[in-house]
């Protein structure tokens, strides 16, 4: 079983990201389970989301401790939230950042990379300057980066979950997954 945990904050599209995530892996033919977890539901609040993949029915049903792979959506949690807690040793973190993954020196026992969803998302008029909606574009990201999905299964995922700009949203992916930069040696012990 793989498990991903999604770090945001309310308005971002973490929990519609873990929906439209779960939706593709389904496509390819997994099992998949996703759910939310809030805190103060208000806009900006930090808040996480989750998703489960496995090859067989999946019974466990509580929040993820110990995550294989961490996406998160604003990297202003990372001064506030460990978002590495119980992560899996040599497992993946994405980060929305237009710093590089290098830059990200106290995760050196994980592979990170970096995409800055947010200019993505602003290039492609998905919510505004201030609050831009980063979902669809830290899935291509996390596409490239694992593996674990296809950019065609997250394309057509936006499509049958994502009502509203669908194109916008799908060309937002596209551009993550050919601008990700990743570190060469990240998760080493």
């Amino acid at each position: 079983m793989l498990e991903i945990r999604f770090h945001g904050r309310g308005g971002q599209g973490a929990v519609i990201a873990s929906k439209v995530l779960a939706v593709a892996l389904f496509a390819e033919g997994q099992y998949v389970q996703t759910f939310p977890a809030f805190g103060v539901e208000r806009r900006g609040a930090p808040v996480m989301a989750f998703v489960r993949i496995d090859d067989e029915y999946i019974d466990l049903r509580c929040e993820i401790y110990n995550p294989d792979h961490v996406i998160v959506l604003d990297p202003s949690l990372l001064d506030v939230v460990d978002v590495t807690s119980g992560l899996k040793q040599g497992g993946t973190i994405l980060i929305n950042s237009d710093k590089p993954p290098e830059h990200f020196k106290k995760y050196d026992k994980f592979k990170v990379a970096t995409i800055d969803a947010s200019s993505i998302a602003v290039e492609h008029r998905l919510g505004t300057r201030q609050h831009p909606i980063v979902n669809t574009a830290i899935l291509g990201a996390f596409a490239r980066q694992t593996g674990m999905v296809k950019l065609d299964s997250v394309i057509k995922a936006i499509a049958d979950e994502i009502p509203i700009k669908t194109e916008a949203n799908s060309q937002a992916a596209r551009d993550a997954f050919d601008r990700l930069a990743m570190d060469n040696q990240g998760g080493q012990p």
